[in-house]
């Protein structure tokens, strides 16, 4: 499978990632999370894959997350409300979001991306 880059093209973290992958030589597949956000299906791929605790998958520093008042409301929700909730808003998912299908990397960090993509 291609590597896809799922970013929000404003994003500053979005764009090292990018220039990262850019530069690494490493082909990807764009996806603007907004306008194509994950399903709720793909989400639960990913948090299968990722082996990491689901609020991993929320933009916590994010307005949507802050006016929804999600660090209150996560613990209550099931896994299901919550993979549903982060799957009606991509301003809602932690971004960017690099997956092959078989490894996924949540935001950016240089260390991460050796490991995971080079």
């Amino acid at each position: 499978m291609t590597i896809q880059l799922i970013q929000y093209p404003k994003c500053s973290t979005c764009k090292k990632a990018q220039k990262w992958l850019d530069e690494n030589g490493i082909a990807y597949e764009l996806t603007h999370i907004v306008e194509q956000t994950p399903t709720k299906e793909q989400l639960r791929q990913f948090y299968d894959i990722s082996g990491l605790p689901l609020k991993s998958f929320f933009n916590t520093s994010g307005m949507k997350y802050k006016e929804l008042g999600l660090k209150d409301k996560l613990p209550n929700m099931t896994e299901d409300e919550q993979l549903a909730l982060l799957a009606s808003d991509g301003m809602l998912i932690k971004r960017p979001i690099v997956t092959d299908g078989k490894k996924i990397t949540l935001g950016f960090k240089e260390s991460d991306f050796l490991e995971s993509w080079k």
